[in-house]
């Protein structure tokens, strides 16, 4: 085992780092229980598994249903970071290293939808789905003053909203919107969008080496390709260096 950087010598005593992952970023093979990372997540796996390494240690994923639960984790100290996009509102709970990659949030609309804009959204009426406390719907409850919104906890259960009627639209990251838009014959994703998620490694307040350490890593990945090598080897449409 490599001598330990002080900053980190907490992961190494440990003998891992712990990353949290949160649904939609990995799913789960029903045959084997095998942890797949997805968008965020397969970033985020790769870059653990590269860090990990470079202190030989192990690394592990810890499994959320939501955001909200993996911020919570971190703060309980049952991960130690998480991928998460830069919302002014986590900042008061979690420190960030600079922001690694991005990618933009817009609309799905139904077949026969008379919404072609991001900006044909926001009227009376008009019910936006969403999922409560993803970056996407924090983004877009600071933009939207005259349409409603319709909440639920976890991405498998935002399609059913357009299913069931009982959402006119469903924002979310891009990539996902393409998934959810195969089960849904004649919808359309935007092409415009309301906001992008620049993503970064949050580590626990009260952790500056960590942070310290995370700040460099994250710089590094950026500038030596690791980060650009993830989002092709994860064929990761929509996803780009964040600036």
């Amino acid at each position: 085992m490599r001598q330990a950087d002080p900053r980190i010598a907490e992961l190494v005593r440990a003998g891992e780092i712990r990353v949290g992952l949160f649904l939609p970023q990995y799913t789960l093979d029903p045959k084997s229980g095998e942890l797949h990372g997805v968008g965020t997540g397969f970033i985020a796996l790769e870059l653990t598994r590269i860090l990990a390494a470079r202190l030989g240690i192990a690394a592990r994923a810890v499994e959320y249903p939501s955001p909200k639960a993996a911020v919570a984790g971190l703060q309980r100290k049952s991960c130690d970071t998480v991928f998460l996009g830069m919302e002014p509102s986590r900042a008061l709970e979690v420190d960030f290293a600079p922001p690694l990659f991005q990618f933009d949030y817009t609309y799905l609309v139904p077949a026969g939808s008379a919404i072609k804009r991001i900006s044909d959204a926001d009227r009376p009426g008009i019910r936006i789905g969403l999922v409560e406390s993803h970056a996407s719907a924090l983004a877009l409850r600071r933009l939207v003053t005259q349409a409603d919104f319709v909440g639920v906890e976890l991405p498998d259960e935002a399609i059913d909203l357009m299913e069931n009627d009982r959402a006119d639209l469903l924002a979310f990251p891009r990539d996902h919107l393409l998934g959810f838009a195969e089960k849904l014959p004649g919808s359309c994703v935007l092409a415009d969008r309301y906001g992008v998620n620049r993503v970064a490694m949050a580590v626990r307040k009260g952790r500056p080496g960590w942070l310290a350490y995370a700040n460099e890593f994250s710089q590094e990945a950026k500038m030596s390709g690791l980060v650009q090598s993830a989002i092709e080897r994860g064929n990761l449409l929509g996803f780009e260096i964040a600036d």
